[in-house]
């Protein structure tokens, strides 16, 4: 994952398939609520797209 901030908002991009993580919207798939920082997601949390690991 790579690091990306705009409008004081950071997000988070996929190196592999590009998924954005927003900690505004969350995670559906991983039932992950709106308001969770990329570094408070659990420790086995995956990219809902492509299944890579947040390292």
């Amino acid at each position: 994952m790579s690091r990306s901030e705009k409008g004081g908002v950071v997000r988070y991009i996929c190196t592999c398939c590009g998924y954005v993580y927003d900690p505004e919207k969350g995670d559906e798939m991983n039932k992950i609520a709106p308001g969770v920082a990329f570094e408070d997601l659990p420790e086995g949390w995956v990219c809902p797209l492509c299944y890579a690991t947040k390292d």
